[in-house]
């Protein structure tokens, strides 16, 4: 029997007496069991099986593994349920709506288990495969609605996600990533990394705490100062240990390469040399202000810190979805550091979003609107919806109060002197401005100087969503965006504040499983509807 046939996933399609009943108590608060049970022929269909198959290529032939349609309807339920491997085989076992779902109602045994899960995981990311589960809710939404797509309405938004890694300050920052390097050591010349540690003449690593081991006084500037230059010198004990102890090809293998390169890379971003470092040579300071890219977490390295709002601060990632508002289907997911800006994750949102139809609407919110696609939206004469930026100049005329015709090339000013539109910048002459009874609420320029505007290489574009915000028909248009928030925050309860996984990768896959999810929900609605 060729590969590909023995690792099909087979279950029963009809309901058996026991499998009704099971539906039939879930119609509350277990509908999501009862609809993957009905469906789960439709959503893993031979197509999607044939991919999913291709995922153990690989494999010598012998005993096949399980079937991956069913291993990824398990990573569906482990989601639904919020458990880990471990507490997904528990369920498999003791769990009777698990087995109906996956087909093994009444096994004493999970037709699982850890290890296959993990290994099923990996493979599925490497792949890509993750983005079809999406896909696949969404085509098992129109087939169940009776709808198709050919031009969409499209809302984006974003929400925080903190990081699985532990976030650290410069000291344990430093102290990790050496810890890691001198594990990784360790294991290279096959000896404890205590012995390590003792050869090396390290004498802070090893303890239950870096700070406990250098115990100053943290109020204490001079101290802070000393205590930084013990734990460089430990940096320089197990390097030259390394140098010493390990040879050329060693030092460039990994893992220790890669834990050498994050020692370094962590050193760089935090400390910068010390101008008052006296006659100690090579004395390092912890850098003033902030590397831009800082490194935060030694456990995840992807995270980084950011911002949602001015009030709201992020240490990881921010999660974007993209839902189409006529039916209410997310098309599209990505996950990326916080302090990536938000346009960047418009290009793999687009191209999810595209390969169901075209965008004839876009509603976004002010992050997204430096992107291309928000550009191209508007230039192509489709909608665009957002609410453009407020223009602020405090107490004083800000440029909103000035009548841009950019049709004209000309800007007018509240007191009604005329300037022509010359480049991105427009000058109101001194000669103009000086005399002018409204000068003290138009500008703080010298004498001299004249108040100037600046012209946006998308005025055009800034300037029309102005004008639909002032209409009550632009407002109302700019609150059918709502539907993304509530089903972002659907999707935020069920995953919960702090990710799951290390690293955007994994994360973004565990952001398909909710989103399929959601799909799933909303597909049962138009079954019900359509009942």
């Amino acid at each position: 029997m060729p590969h590909r046939e023995r690792i099909r996933w087979t279950p029963p399609v009809s309901l058996s007496t026991e499998e009704e009943r099971i539906c039939s108590r879930c119609k509350r608060n277990g509908r999501l069991y009862a609809f993957l049970r009905r469906h789960r022929a439709e959503l893993f269909d031979e197509s999607f099986q044939g991919d999913l198959a291709e995922l153990y290529v690989d494999r010598p032939e012998g005993r096949p593994p399980v079937p991956p349609a069913l291993l990824a309807m398990v990573t569906v339920l482990q989601a639904a349920d919020g458990v880990s491997d471990e507490g997904a085989v528990n369920e498999a076992i003791f769990d009777s709506r698990w087995q109906m779902v996956l087909g093994c109602l009444g096994s004493d045994e999970a037709p699982f288990s850890q290890g296959v899960l993990v290994d099923f995981r990996r493979r599925l990311i490497a792949h890509g495969l993750h983005f079809r589960l999406i896909e696949r809710s969404v085509e098992l939404a129109q087939s169940t609605g009776g709808f198709g797509y050919k031009q969409l309405r499209v809302a984006l938004d974003s929400a925080p996600l903190w990081g699985a890694g532990r976030v650290e300050d410069t000291f344990n920052l430093i102290g990790h990533a050496l810890h890691v390097v001198a594990r990784c050591a360790a294991a290279d010349v096959e000896r404890p990394i205590a012995t390590v540690l003792k050869e090396a003449g390290a004498t802070l690593l090893g303890h239950s705490s870096l700070k406990a081991a250098l115990d100053i006084d943290w109020d204490d500037k001079e101290e802070q100062h000393r205590a930084l230059q013990a734990l460089l010198h430990e940096v320089e004990r197990i390097r030259c240990w390394i140098d010493q102890t390990l040879d050329d090809a060693q030092r460039v293998q990994a893992p220790l390469a890669e834990a050498l390169a994050a020692l370094e890379r962590v050193i760089a971003q935090d400390l910068e040399p010390d101008p008052n470092g006296g006659d100690e040579t090579g004395a390092r300071r912890i850098t003033r202000g902030t590397a831009k890219d800082r490194q935060i977490s030694i456990a995840d390295p992807s995270m980084r810190h950011g911002r949602k709002s001015r009030s709201t601060t992020i240490k990881g990632f921010k999660r974007y979805i993209a839902k189409e508002l006529d039916h209410g289907l997310i098309l599209g997911v990505h996950v990326m550091p916080a302090n990536q800006p938000e346009r960047e994750a418009t290009s793999p949102l687009r191209e999810q979003v595209e390969s169901h139809g075209d965008v004839t609407a876009l509603y976004i919110d002010r992050g997204f609107l430096a992107s291309d696609w928000a550009r191209e939206t508007f230039d192509q004469g489709n909608k665009l919806v957002c609410r453009p930026w407020r223009a602020r100049n405090g107490k004083m005329y800000s440029k909103s109060e000035f009548d841009i015709d950019l049709a004209k090339g000309r800007v007018r000013c509240p007191a009604g002197q005329s300037q022509a539109i010359r480049g991105h910048v427009v000058r109101f002459p001194a000669q103009a401005c000086d005399p002018c009874d409204e000068r003290a609420a138009c500008t703080r320029a010298r004498e001299g100087r004249g108040r100037t505007i600046s012209i946006h290489p998308q005025e055009t574009m800034f300037q029309a969503l102005g004008t639909a915000k002032a209409t009550p028909k632009g407002r109302a248009e700019l609150r059918e965006r709502v539907p993304v928030e509530h089903s972002l925050a659907h999707i935020c309860n069920r995953q919960g504040r702090r990710a799951r996984y290390v690293g955007t990768d994994k994360n973004i896959f565990d952001l398909c499983r909710y989103a399929f999810i959601e799909n799933c929900f909303a597909a049962d609605r138009f079954e019900r509807a359509a009942a």
